[in-house]
């Protein structure tokens, strides 16, 4: 077992990044750990520095003394044993390449993003793989019911570490245990990104059926079918079904598909009052993932020759080819068929 580090970095300011920093600095506390956030913008370092707050994304709530921040990615990564990737997804491979040399040898890299690349379908994990000479074993990714504000609220939250190496995920889980977040841990990296990648775009059409005024049983209908499809595509890949019905799938599903914290539901039911996508994209204020991985989730389901018709549904909608209107009569239209058939 790794001993416990002195330094963590934290590579991306945003809500996520900095709550899950502040869930890291309260959990080492009485270490002495540092904590240190890279910030793309210089003013946000600066207010990390002097205010300890973060008001961009989370409003007012306070850091922990021990949080620092950066723009210098080289001066954030200098010492780190913990390398915490919190950027959006469709920016990580660049973004991998121009701080990797400053990574620190032996390093364990955690993924906190919850997408797809595009044109290569690549979850965080392959990308991580690609683009940094490391072994399996340390490479981790996060993933759960993890709204943003709620943690940062210290509001009681579960979530899921995975990594190949299960002593690798135990030593990250008592890096980020605190009395209001509790880490769980298994082996099953595929299932868990998977997971947190396909419910974005269920969410996106629970979202746009709240736009549209339906009901609960409309809602309850896409999240349940959402799951199954979701489950799919994470067995086709090699995933496990206790993943999927866990807190990385089903957890984090009803988390993002219920609240009017997630991002996703948010641009979905924008969507569902009839706006068109530039004017979604204008109006928020953070990357909707399931807006970004929505054809390459499509895409990968498809190579992989596993239905995912609400998937299917929301891309149409978002590329232009199906209105919000017709959405729920094509899918209702569907070929009838037994609940628990795998197709």
């Amino acid at each position: 077992m790794r001993t416990l580090p002195k330094k963590i970095a934290v590579m991306g300011a945003g809500s996520w990044g900095t709550t899950f920093a502040k869930v890291l600095a309260d959990s080492g506390s009485e270490a002495g750990r540092e904590v240190m956030v890279w910030a793309r913008r210089e003013e946000v370092a600066v207010e990390i520095n002097t205010r300890h707050t973060n008001s961009r994304y989370l409003r007012e709530t306070q850091l922990p003394v021990n949080i620092t921040s950066s723009s210098d990615p080289r001066e954030v990564l200098a010492g780190a044993e913990l390398v915490v990737l919190a950027v959006p997804a469709q920016s990580l491979r660049e973004q991998l390449r121009s701080f990797r040399d400053a990574i620190e040898p032996g390093a364990v890299l955690i993924s906190l993003m919850k997408g797809l690349e595009r044109d290569t379908d690549a979850r965080m994990s392959e990308v991580i793989s690609a683009e940094i000479d490391i072994e399996p074993e340390r490479i981790a990714v996060l993933s759960g019911p993890n709204l943003a504000m709620e943690i940062a609220r210290k509001q009681p939250t579960a979530s899921v570490v995975a990594c190949s190496d299960i002593e690798t995920a135990a030593w990250i889980a008592a890096l980020c245990s605190t009395e209001y977040f509790r880490p769980y841990t298994n082996t099953d990296l595929i299932g868990v990104e998977i997971g947190g990648i396909a419910k974005n775009v269920i969410a996106l059409a629970v979202g746009i059926c709240d736009g549209m005024g339906m009901g609960d049983n409309t809602k309850s209908s896409i999240i349940t079918r959402g799951l199954a499809e979701t489950t799919r595509l994470a067995l086709a890949l090699g995933g496990k079904y206790e993943t999927l019905s866990g807190l990385a799938g089903l957890g984090d599903l009803v988390a993002t598909c219920s609240s009017s914290l997630s991002r996703n539901n948010t641009a979905g039911r924008l969507l569902g009052q009839g706006l068109y996508l530039d004017e979604v994209n204008d109006r928020m204020s953070q990357t909707a993932e399931g807006i970004k991985s929505g054809r390459a989730v499509l895409d990968l389901a498809t190579r992989n020759n596993v239905e995912v018709p609400i998937t299917e549904a929301v891309v149409m909608v978002l590329e232009g080819t199906l209105s919000v209107e017709n959405m729920g009569a094509r899918l209702l239209g569907r070929e009838l068929k037994s609940e628990g058939e795998l197709q």
